[in-house]
């Protein structure tokens, strides 16, 4: 057993909390919901607090906050902690060099500075939580599946339609499931096993994008989501999750990070499809000519 391993079967790290958390959803009383919640959500914030802070924060007794984690594995609240705490730790090296922002804000900078400190975060952050094995998993899934359907509603529309426009240049069969008209059904559909599915939402979460991949998922489909904390309903959904980060400077979140990540995301499926996208792109480029989409240079 490693120093770092709270028992046998107990989870050892936060990704392993994640996982248990998730795996025992369902069987987890309402008040131990509410404090998965909240770990799953904030465990920066989790790991200063004490089992008192906790259970007031939730609205629980700290008996309460103390047999969750038992429950899960773990030697008490004190286990619990240490997991958050090395959640954090893993941060703290990409926070330190954001540490301006608080300087920015003191001096009296702007909306505009703020943000854009709070972007660059926002994206190192979000690739740095992404492990190479599930990035990878993820672009052989939108390179290879049969189909590709991508869904983001409301706000996370935008990066959804981006994904699939991308992918769209890159090879056939990608859809981008709008639901507009009534068309949810019909979109979803066309869904076979084997395709994939990705969802995007963050809170608050859009019920028909989490019920769309409950439903792929359900028929087959690998479910890819990006979204904002393991708390979001589209991760119990999903075969691979990437959190990205959505802090802003404003009351509007900010959806950079997961523009930068469908971006990249579309880059590795070029990379993977290699000589079969240059011929789709030379295709592409002729239709473009033949029809003039765009305007003559030098007009």
């Amino acid at each position: 057993m490693g120093a770092n391993a709270e028992s046998a079967t107990g989870p050892a790290t936060f990704d392993d909390l994640v996982t248990e958390i998730r795996a025992r959803w369902d069987s987890l009383s309402a008040s131990h919901k509410k404090l998965a919640e909240r770990v799953l959500s904030d465990p920066e914030a989790v790991a200063f607090m004490t089992v008192s802070d906790l259970a007031s924060a939730v609205g629980v007794n700290e008996a309460t906050v103390v047999r969750f984690a038992n429950g899960l594995g773990l030697k008490g609240y004190p286990g619990l902690a240490r997991l958050c705490q090395e959640r954090l730790q893993e941060r703290a090296q990409l926070l330190r060099r954001f540490e301006n922002l608080e300087h920015l804000v003191a001096q009296g900078a702007g909306l505009r500075e703020s943000q854009v400190v709070l972007d660059q975060a926002n994206i190192a952050r979000s690739f740095a939580g992404i492990a190479d094995t599930t990035w990878d998993a993820v672009a052989a899934q939108l390179a290879r599946a049969p189909r590709v359907h991508v869904m983001g509603l409301r706000k996370c529309h935008a990066p959804a339609y981006l994904l699939g426009y991308l992918l769209g240049l890159l090879r056939e069969d990608v859809a981008t499931v709008t639901g507009t008209r009534g068309s949810l059904t019909d979109e979803l559909r066309r869904v076979r096993a084997g395709d994939c599915f990705v969802a995007i939402s963050i809170h608050r979460y859009s019920s028909d994008t989490v019920r769309a991949a409950r439903w792929a998922r359900q028929r087959g489909a690998h479910v890819v989501a990006l979204t904002d904390t393991p708390a979001s309903p589209l991760a119990a959904a999903a075969h691979e999750t990437f959190y990205v980060e959505a802090s802003s400077a404003s009351v509007l979140r900010s959806i950079t990070a997961f523009t930068s990540i469908v971006q990249a995301l579309s880059g590795a499926v070029a990379h993977l499809l290699g000589r079969e996208v240059r011929e789709t792109l030379l295709e592409e480029e002729r239709l473009l000519g033949e029809f003039g989409v765009y305007a003559a240079d030098g007009v």
